[in-house]
């Protein structure tokens, strides 16, 4: 029986793998020091929010729980941010 290939997972998945990319590119290009932290954060937090709605299903999942996983992919890289640059 042939498997169901959702397109939907395969270009996430496509995207998880471009994010990955620019975040070493990123590093390789600017070194280490603050800008790259942001970009590799900011990109990491991006690549969990993929991961949440699309792998673990939150996008089937209540409207509450939703917009807790958003919530949460938006403050706690703020936060990280706001620590870093302090």
């Amino acid at each position: 029986m042939p498997a169901v290939v959702d397109r939907t997972l395969i270009a996430v998945w496509a995207a998880l793998l471009v994010a990955t990319a620019v975040s070493v590119g990123v590093h390789e290009g600017l070194g280490p020091g603050p800008t790259t932290v942001l970009v590799v954060v900011a990109v990491a937090f991006v690549k969990i929010w993929l991961v949440g709605r699309y792998f673990m299903e939150l996008r089937h999942a209540p409207a509450v729980l939703r917009r807790l996983f958003d919530a949460y992919v938006v403050v706690v890289p703020v936060v990280l941010a706001v620590v870093l640059l302090a």
